[in-house]
């Protein structure tokens, strides 16, 4: 089956938000699950980063992923990882032509930057604990401090939960408002005592007030459209035992 990627006309460089289509993978992971942290057995995995790396114009050792831990840390990459262990970061930050840097998700957003005319390109996986620890803000000062300009920088978040099936508690809400009491205009009232929040509009946002030229959604909801995407709360409403990654990617 052919890959389908998605693309930003916002983003001048090569860049794909790759969906679950034209994997490998079977069962819940049927497609392209690009998650080694996944129970999916690792040929199949490899098999489907293999593909995004040719997608990519690359061999697979260029196609760069971290190890994911809600963090807002980023790393500076003037190269590919090869077999060191993976940092424990949330975003990656380059200016090496020829690299590609990679973010996987299943409802939190995938995050694409670039400068292109510094040549400074970046990617951020940020969920709901990212985002408010600043991995956005993080990305983009180290963006910065490797050669962008903050106001010719442009970001796209991909495919990420929507509000409409992002329910949440209460005790959710008052992290939030902790924070920053304007945060309760991302939540909207839902059953009983939950709410409804809306990630997206949350990391938009927060990349706007941060003071880049361009911020925007590819406008798509991974847990409404089983089809496309990957979702990890689908994935437990659904009882499943396990769920596949998605992946978005960047180079220069």
């Amino acid at each position: 089956m052919t890959l389908d990627i998605l693309t930003s006309p916002a983003l001048s460089v090569t860049h794909g938000f790759f969906t679950r289509k034209g994997g490998a993978s079977s069962g819940v992971f049927e497609g392209l699950n690009c998650g080694p942290g996944s129970s999916d057995q690792s040929e199949a995995v490899e098999m489907n980063r293999a593909r995004v790396a040719a997608a990519m114009g690359v061999d697979l050792p260029h196609l760069a992923t971290v190890h994911q831990v809600h963090s807002a840390d980023v790393v500076l990459l003037d190269g590919p990882l090869g077999d060191a262990p993976k940092p424990k970061a949330d975003a990656m930050v380059t200016a090496t032509p020829g690299l590609v840097l990679g973010i996987l998700t299943a409802d939190c957003q995938p995050v694409l930057f670039a400068d292109p005319e510094a040549g400074v390109i970046a990617a951020a996986h940020a969920g709901w604990r990212g985002a408010l620890d600043g991995v956005l803000e993080a990305t983009i000062d180290q963006m910065v401090a490797a050669g962008a300009t903050r106001d010719a920088i442009t970001a796209v978040i991909g495919p990420s939960i929507s509000q409409s099936a992002y329910e949440v508690g209460p005790e959710f809400l008052e992290r939030f408002l902790e924070a920053d009491p304007e945060n309760g205009r991302f939540f909207a009232s839902g059953f009983g005592e939950k709410f409804q929040f809306d990630l997206i509009s949350y990391g938009v946002a927060r990349l706007r007030a941060a003071g880049i030229g361009h911020a925007a959604w590819t406008g798509h909801c991974t847990y409404s459209d089983p089809a496309r995407f990957f979702s990890y709360r689908r994935s437990v409403h659904q009882s499943e035992a396990d769920y596949g990654r998605l992946i978005s990617t960047i180079r220069l």
